[in-house]
């Protein structure tokens, strides 16, 4: 958050002008190429009628187009979409972070300290870890990343945070400590053979948005960094020849592959992989891929999208089984445990009120007739904001229906990206709403 905020400032020094508070929401095409970004309409109402200050987007016109969205982008999704891009590629699978910053007292933990765990509290059916961080002025960064291809729709990642820092070791350095700010991201863990074509006639994908992140390390920031410096070596040459076609533009491809991004995601290429038959599997393969230099059992491990792996509560224990301390929300004590709506009050999000929904259900009678039923609607489960809930309704075959409360979104993408139906599609609210990350 910090660093970014500096490298804007740096970049307007350098003359580069910064539009922000103007979200991309579509791709404008011509044929098979992209020709830039249409911008959203401002002060649209629920109801979709234009209010008072009503202004239209923009059709912003470009020779070269590179998105930077971040994990699961929406324009990135379009254009994946729209060219069949994961057509030659394993399915992108991904992990969501839930992390709170906290103030512990003095000589908890050294500025520069990092402690990282694997899997408990989660059984070993499922992938995940946390991570501690030491900060300057005593403040704890703290975090858990559950990967969000587990069976059982009614396990919440928010819950397992707070039941991590029930540990002994966890609860004893925050006792007597602050909770300060919140939030949650989700990130890319499929690795090298996730990641799809990187450039074409007009476009390049570059972060997050492309796949590009050590899902051994969890770190991205560096290849993201790298990727947009190949970007830019690759659009400067572009508008200096006048030439930003899928040939010219191509040469991204190349500089990526023979840069040091492929030589570290090629290490780690099967590393989540090697987790989807459990935790002592998954171990196993990532101690023989160390041996192999990344191959492990095979050269390209397969990959199946983690919504697919979700099975229907018919299928599971009616208790819950081993798992059962991690379904559903957690109550919270409200001093080292809290509950969804206590964190997301410190995530700062704010929205207009009085605005479309950016969380769109193409079908709400999927909803209400059969995933009640069938999954008991886990987007009430995997939301780490609150923004999905069952209400009573009568009329409905299952006697409730889902509402939404989208002023409470925290700009995850866990719902685009976990709903067993792939129903669910985020796209960016009015311009600049969402959460104040300040320090995250």
């Amino acid at each position: 958050n910090r660093f970014v905020k500096w490298l804007g400032g740096k970049v307007e020094e350098a003359g580069v002008t910064v539009f922000t508070g103007f979200a991309g929401s579509e791709l404008l095409l011509d044929g098979n190429r992209v020709t830039g970004v249409r911008t959203d309409d401002k002060g649209i109402d629920k109801e979709g009628q234009k209010k008072s200050n009503f202004e239209p987007g923009y059709d912003l016109q470009a020779k070269v187009v590179i998105l930077a969205e971040g994990s699961r982008g929406s324009l990135t999704k379009q254009l994946l979409t729209h060219f069949r891009l994961y057509s030659e590629s394993n399915p992108q699978t991904y992990g969501q972070g839930i992390k709170e910053l906290w103030e512990v007292p003095a000589g908890r933990i050294a500025p520069g300290e990092v402690i990282y765990t694997m899997g408990w509290p989660l059984t070993t059916k499922e992938y995940g870890g946390a991570w501690i961080y030491g900060g300057k002025d005593n403040v704890v960064s703290l975090g858990f990343v559950t990967g969000l291809d587990y069976t059982d729709p009614r396990l919440d990642p928010h819950h397992v945070l707070q039941e991590f820092k029930k540990h002994p070791f966890v609860s004893a350095l925050l006792a007597g400590g602050k909770m300060i700010r919140y939030g949650a991201k989700s990130m890319p863990y499929g690795g090298w053979w996730a990641v799809p074509p990187l450039a074409g006639d007009g476009w390049m994908v570059i972060g997050d948005s492309a796949g590009l992140l050590n899902s051994q390390r969890l770190k991205g920031i560096h290849l993201a960094i790298k990727s947009g410096m190949l970007a830019a070596e690759t659009a400067f040459e572009a508008l200096r020849t006048s030439d930003s076609s899928a040939a010219a533009l191509s040469q991204f491809q190349r500089k990526v592959e023979s840069s040091w991004i492929k030589d570290e995601l090629w290490k780690v290429r099967n590393f989540h992989q090697g987790f989807e038959r459990g935790l002592w599997w998954g171990l196993f393969n990532a101690g023989l891929q160390q041996i192999t230099g990344g191959r492990g059992l095979r050269d390209r491990g397969p990959s199946t999208p983690g919504y697919e792996r979700m099975k229907k509560l018919a299928e599971l224990p009616g208790n819950g089984g081993e798992r059962s301390h991690l379904l559903g929300p957690a109550k919270g004590d409200g001093k080292l445990t809290f509950d969804k709506l206590t964190d997301l009050h410190h995530s700062g999000t704010k929205h207009e009120e009085d605005q479309p929904s950016h969380l769109i259900i193409h079908n709400t009678d999927v909803c209400n007739e059969r995933c009640i039923k069938e999954f008991g609607s886990p987007c009430q489960n995997f939301c780490p904001a609150n923004v999905y809930e069952l209400v009573d309704d009568p009329e409905q075959p299952n006697g409730k229906r889902i509402s939404l409360n989208p002023s409470n979104c925290v700009h995850c993408k866990a719902c685009d990206i976990a709903d067993p139906y792939q129903i669910i599609t985020w796209v960016p609210p009015e311009g600049g709403g969402g959460p104040n990350y300040d320090g995250m």
